[in-house]
């Protein structure tokens, strides 16, 4: 069963630049990480209650808890953690981790 590990990125003050440095830098550094499956990038185009306010939501998808834990350790996920913090983005950022789960999924 796939695993996705999430990542909420909340609105910056500069969101152009932000998409700048995520795309040009921090996209291409996770994209190495081994055992990754997919990639997948939702920009928020209306958020109807709740606060704060989002602006990206990353889904990176793992083929199992056990690749995604390997994936953890590897100098590829600690580069792209570096980058994020070089640039400011984890003072922005929610991470988790979750498996599907409800009517048609299987364990």
């Amino acid at each position: 069963m796939t695993v996705s590990y999430f990542a909420l990125y909340r609105t910056p003050e500069d969101p152009a630049d932000f998409e700048k440095k995520y795309f040009g830098t921090h996209v291409p550094l996770v994209e190495k990480t081994p055992g990754l499956v997919d990639n997948r990038v939702h920009r928020v185009i209306r958020q109807f209650v709740g606060k704060p306010s989002y602006h990206l939501i990353a889904e990176l998808v793992f083929e199992s808890p056990e690749s995604m834990k390997a994936a953890f350790e590897s100098p590829e996920w600690t580069a792209a953690g570096d980058n994020l913090r070089e640039w400011g983005a984890m003072e922005l950022v929610t991470m988790f981790s979750a498996e599907p789960h409800g009517p048609g999924t299987t364990a």
